[in-house]
């Protein structure tokens, strides 16, 4: 096995489940908040950090992934599902409302697509938490990634829902075959319908990390001008992802720093982590994780989805690494047209000039 492959997707696993325990205690609260509860959050908070629901949920695609392949069905996803949560009894803690809603029609009979159609899996950030484990195994091709998150997604989400978890394994994908962040950030991108608000608020999200200021100044203006504060919850898919690919821009894809960033963007700070964790794993590799962190975020407990108790990351991860070498050669992306930075910019400011009514009119 490729030792520099196996690192890159220990890093995306492993990266994800750290940035979600980190990101934990943060979930739901402002910078403001978190600054007066805790100045700079700089490690675990807890005594005893576990990874969340984003974890497990990423366990289960994985194993899902690692049984059907390539040939992957939305029936495979569902059948899945149905057996592993549909009749799990107790657990779920921390469960969102998507993952619940989908458990819920599946137990009725129903299968993908429509498991996913009711009216808040539409822009939930219940795929894009849980499939860094897909870019994983589809390491080097991000159109692949996106072709089967977009599959898995189907069970519980649908428009935006399944978008974004297309733009983080795109991402991940992208960035287990390149050293250059920028390439990351573009495959996420490139997966997106162009006019979709996961679309415009991701390019805003990289014209404002890519621009001018301190970090400290353009995470103030991210949360300014991404978080959704009008909608009572913080998981909406869009903002989350945007805020992700955020703060990994701002941190120029080093793996503390994007993590830190998303922990102390707050909002859905375990899943802003996770997914920054995931694409700055994948792209510096399990080594750029500081061993006070891996240490402590080892083994699963299935305090949300029981099946998943005692599942080992590592090991995990190099299950994930045995089949993408195997699935086809590794290949890095071809070489983006121009820099994300500049790209980007522009079209965000276009997109910031004409007002953005998806913003309000589609959540409210």
């Amino acid at each position: 096995m490729d030792h520099q492959l196996r690192d890159r997707i220990r890093g995306a696993v492993l990266g994800q489940a750290i940035g979600d325990a980190l990101g934990a205690p943060t979930e739901g609260m402002t910078r403001a908040a978190i600054r007066e509860a805790h100045g700079r959050v700089t490690g675990f908070l807890s005594d005893d950090p576990a990874g969340t629901d984003d974890t497990e949920y990423a366990a289960l695609t994985a194993r899902i992934l690692l049984t059907y392949g390539p040939a992957l069905t939305a029936e495979d996803v569902s059948a899945e599902w149905e057996r592993t949560l549909a009749h799990q009894e107790g657990g779920f803690a921390g469960g969102g409302f998507s993952e619940m809603e989908a458990i819920h029609n599946l137990a009725r009979g129903l299968r993908a697509p429509a498991s996913g159609g009711d009216n808040h899996e539409l822009w939930s950030d219940g795929s894009a938490m849980r499939v860094a484990p897909i870019g994983a195994y589809c390491a080097g091709d991000p159109a692949e990634a996106a072709r089967l998150a977009g599959i898995d997604a189907q069970v519980s989400h649908a428009r935006d829902g399944i978008w974004c978890g297309q733009a983080i394994a795109a991402a991940v994908a992208a960035a287990t075959a390149t050293e250059d962040w920028r390439v990351v950030v573009d495959a996420a991108v490139a997966a997106l319908p162009p006019d979709s608000w996961s679309a415009r608020l991701v390019t805003r999200a990289i014209a404002i990390a890519t621009g001018p200021g301190t970090a400290d100044e353009r995470y103030d203006e991210l949360e300014c001008r991404i978080a959704i504060f009008h909608y009572p919850w913080a998981d909406v898919a869009p903002e989350a992802t945007a805020l992700a690919i955020g703060v990994f821009a701002i941190a120029e894809g080093d793996y503390v720093e994007s993590v830190l960033g998303g922990v102390n963007i707050g909002r859905d700070a375990d899943t802003i982590a996770a997914m920054a964790g995931a694409m700055a794993g994948a792209l510096r590799g399990a080594a750029s994780i500081p061993a006070r962190w891996s240490e402590r975020i080892t083994e699963l407990r299935g305090s949300c989805i029981k099946a998943t108790a005692g599942v080992r990351l590592e090991a995990l991860a190099d299950e994930i690494a045995a089949a993408a070498s195997t699935r086809m050669p590794v290949h890095a992306p071809p070489p983006p047209a121009g820099p994300a930075s500049a790209a980007n910019a522009a079209s965000a400011a276009n997109l910031a000039s004409a007002g953005d009514p998806d913003e309000k009119g589609t959540v409210a």
